[in-house]
């Protein structure tokens, strides 16, 4: 979503358009005020047509020349009254200089025809056609008004001048069909021009074609003049696709009327220059989608350009405003920018159209635009100063018309045919009707006495009346001049009356200008402290909103893992369970050995007193011959009965001793046998089945079995070498990975059976006791090496092969 300041359906007038846009900006042209309009946006949305309009129904252009000429048509100056300069300036001079300029111009040898003559384009006629006559309230009455249009495009970021008069040649066109010019002897094409900077900073084009315009058809005939020498071209999206940025600019030139309202005030710090320029942007474009190539491709990507550098213009201001940066805006990158870059830095109104073409294609594009468009709006632009007065009393157009009205019907009164009408006589007439009449002065007669007197005394009373007016007269002056004294005094002090209350007023105005001015700024900055409270509220409310988040996954993640703890928990209780059960029936098995080995021993002392007794109380002559001992494999078949030694526990029953059994029946083993293994010349070798032989424990290797065996070798106390085989168990941990818990421990040791005790024969031996010591001998030997089986270690019961001598 976007928010702008204004949208228009796809049905909306030319006419209601222009009064929300153009309007206001044609208005403070009037006043003496700069403006810029663009159209801004994707290729074939429509910018021309919102500009140009379409026959019948005007666009924006046309409708602004229409209300210019509506408003200042009654006063225009007369042609080359005012003269532009080749530096952004305007001249003014007498309507005698420029109707000799007029004179001069018509007898150029190339005269031009007058545009009001000349028949106009039917397209044209009709586009300019506007019946709503919409014309400014404000206009200045007591100033005259000069109208100059100029018509230029960029092009591949150049500058060329549309209304330029080159040569033509009648034969050939132009332009060709790829809308470059044709090189030829006949025709020059058009030069490039450049940007200068005048005295008061503002950029404008050198040497660029200006028109004095008096009327909205010529106005808009020079308009539609340099709109066919417009690059257009066909693309795969616009059949007449703009390849370049074209802008008509139009200049209003105002000087005030001197003190009488006659002439124009010859003053040039009073002439006001004002500019309205119409901008119409070439469509941005992308060029996989016009499949553009060669001179097009060049095009588009100049104008791409162009189009870049002006966002970026636009992101460096709004940059600067916001944050309060000094960052240098690239005006130079672009000539449009450049052109245009007083109108950025305050030097009048901005308004820009975006235009949208609601097709599926275009979305994308059309998303740049907008967010383009959109961020636009934020950037603020400097009101630009009002123009100072000129001090002279309004209105005086009006009583000049007036007075020359009033004089001309009195000349008409005066100088009017005879028997027209009664007249009065003049004061002449009356005083010498007053006086009296002479006598006849006839002489007839030489001696006539009579008429000569009477003549003098009629030229006497005559004098006379003479000299009493003449008195009457100079009195009348005298007073007359005295009463002038007492009016001009009068009038002095009502003046000095009126400029004390005008100073009073003046005095009240600027104090509530400035009042006003400090309020202006006081809005102007609670406004943007509310625009940075706002700003400030929504970071808060997206910061709230993503520590709620965080809490939230936080929570989540904590209830995670208060669930594997519990679970970890659950499975440390089972495994201290499982591991206490198992310490438990080991502990009982050990037990149960360490009884079972105790009462092997009482068996064994018991069964050696009851020999020594028989020897000692039976003599050796009446003994009968000694019992054998049954063989081992009886006492495994039939065990001898252990009655008589007492039970060392009574009270804890002893289970019967297994044989131990080896697990790897069914299970798979890792033998592992470092390489420093020495081999041992024991017949008791370690044998396991179904292992996987490694000289260093691998995880493969581990993965694959159930049961690890280790082993290891080291000297013994007396020097020889002892093998132990460490058993264990193999689970795989919660990373993945495999452990070994070890659980039991085999030894292997060999001994050299020295010190082994015989008895001594007689001196005269008997065989059969001879037989006798010897078979007793045997038994004590062999009751003297046995495998006794020994707990205590920690990792379980071991077995250990020993002899001791007797």
């Amino acid at each position: 979503q976007y928010s702008f300041k204004e949208v228009f359906g796809t049905l909306v007038a030319q006419k209601e358009l222009f009064d929300v846009v153009a309007k206001p900006l044609v208005e403070d042209l009037i006043r003496g005020k700069n403006g810029l309009l663009f159209t801004y946006g994707v290729t074939g949305s429509g910018k021309t047509h919102t500009m140009t309009g379409s026959p019948g129904d005007g666009g924006l252009l046309p409708r602004c020349l229409a209300m210019i000429f509506n408003s200042i048509g009654p006063f225009q100056a007369k042609r080359f009254v005012f003269k532009l300069d080749d530096k952004n300036g305007v001249d003014v001079q007498s309507e005698v200089d420029a109707l000799l300029e007029r004179q001069r111009r018509e007898a150029l040898p190339t005269p031009k025809t007058p545009a009001g003559k000349r028949q106009l384009d039917p397209e044209c006629a009709d586009m300019i056609d506007v019946q709503d006559h919409c014309r400014a309230e404000e206009v200045d009455e007591d100033n005259v008004y000069g109208v100059f249009v100029s018509y230029i495009e960029i092009y591949n970021n150049y500058i060329y001048d549309l209304l330029e008069e080159a040569p033509c040649d009648s034969i050939k066109p132009k332009w060709n069909n790829c809308n470059t010019p044709v090189r030829n002897g006949d025709f020059v094409p058009p030069q490039s021009k450049i940007l200068r900077e005048d005295q008061n900073h503002n950029m404008y084009v050198m040497g660029c074609t200006e028109v004095e315009v008096k009327s909205t058809e010529e106005a808009f005939e020079v308009f539609w003049r340099g709109q066919k020498k417009r690059r257009i071209a066909n693309t795969q999206l616009n059949r007449e696709s703009s390849r370049s940025h074209s802008v008509f600019i139009i200049k209003l030139a105002q000087a005030p009327l001197d003190a009488d309202g006659d002439n124009v005030l010859q003053e040039k710090e009073q002439i006001t220059l004002s500019q309205l320029s119409l901008v119409d942007l070439a469509g941005s474009e992308r060029t996989n989608r016009t499949k553009a190539e060669g001179n097009r491709l060049r095009e588009a990507g100049n104008i791409n350009q162009s189009l870049m550098t002006l966002r970026t213009c636009i992101e460096v201001l709004r940059e600067n405003q916001l944050y309060g940066m000094n960052k240098m805006v690239p005006y130079r990158d672009s000539k449009l920018t450049h052109l245009f870059k007083n109108y950025f830095d305050g030097e009048g109104k901005v308004r820009m159209i975006v235009c949208v073409n609601p097709k599926a294609e275009d979305y994308e594009e059309s998303l740049q635009v907008m967010r383009f468009a959109e961020m636009t709006q934020e950037v603020e632009v400097a009101r630009p100063l009002d123009r100072p007065l000129c001090g002279l009393t309004p209105g005086r157009r009006l009583r000049n018309q007036a007075f020359r009205e009033e004089l001309s019907r009195k000349l008409e009164l005066r100088g009017g045919p005879v028997g027209a009408g009664p007249e009065e006589p003049s004061a002449a007439e009356l005083f010498f009707q007053s006086l009296p009449p002479l006598p006849s002065c006839e002489l007839l007669d030489i001696n006539d006495n009579q008429t000569l007197p009477k003549l003098i005394e009629a030229l006497e009373q005559r004098h006379k009346m003479r000299q009493m007016l003449t008195k009457e007269f100079a009195k009348n002056v005298l007073a007359f001049k005295t009463m002038l004294q007492e009016f001009d005094s009068g009038v002095a002090s009502k003046e000095t009356y009126m400029q004390g209350k005008l100073a009073e007023k003046e005095k009240t105005i600027t104090g509530q200008k400035t009042e006003l001015e400090r309020m202006e700024k006081k809005i102007k900055t609670l406004e943007y402290k509310v625009e940075i409270l706002e700003k400030t509220a929504t970071i808060y409310e997206e910061d709230k909103r993503n520590l709620q988040q965080e809490l939230e996954s936080k929570s989540q993640k904590l209830q995670r893992q208060a669930s594997d703890k519990r679970r970890l928990e659950a499975r440390l209780q089972g495994m201290v369970a499982e591991t206490s059960l198992k310490w438990e029936r080991e502990c009982e098995r050990r037990v149960a050995a360490k009884q079972l080995e105790m009462q092997n021993k009482l068996w064994v002392k018991d069964e050696k007193l009851k020999q020594l007794k028989a020897i000692v109380t039976e003599p050796r002559a009446e003994r009968p011959e000694k019992p054998e001992r049954p063989s081992r494999e009886r006492e495994r078949e039939k065990p001898l009965p252990r009655s008589v030694s007492p039970s060392p526990a009574p009270s804890t029953p002893v289970a019967p001793l297994r044989p131990r059994r080896s697990r790897s029946a069914g299970e798979r083993w890792v033998d592992h046998r470092p390489p420093s293994h020495v081999p041992t010349e024991t017949l008791l070798q370690p044998r396991v089945p179904r292992a996987i032989t490694v000289d260093a424990p691998s995880e493969r290797a581990l993965a694959r079995c159930d049961r690890y065996l280790l082993t290891h070798q080291e000297l013994a106390s007396d020097g020889e070498i002892q093998t132990k085989l460490i058993k264990g168990d193999v689970f795989k941990t919660r990373g993945g990975g495999q452990a070994v818990q070890f659980t039991d421990i085999e030894t292997l040791k060999q001994e050299s059976p020295t010190g082994r005790k015989r008895r001594s024969s007689p001196p005269d031996p008997d065989p059969a006791g001879d037989a006798a010591d010897s078979e007793w001998t045997d038994v004590e030997t062999r009751c003297s090496v046995a495998v006794e089986m020994r707990a205590g270690s920690a990792l379980g019961p071991g077995f250990q092969h020993h002899a001791q001598p007797k």
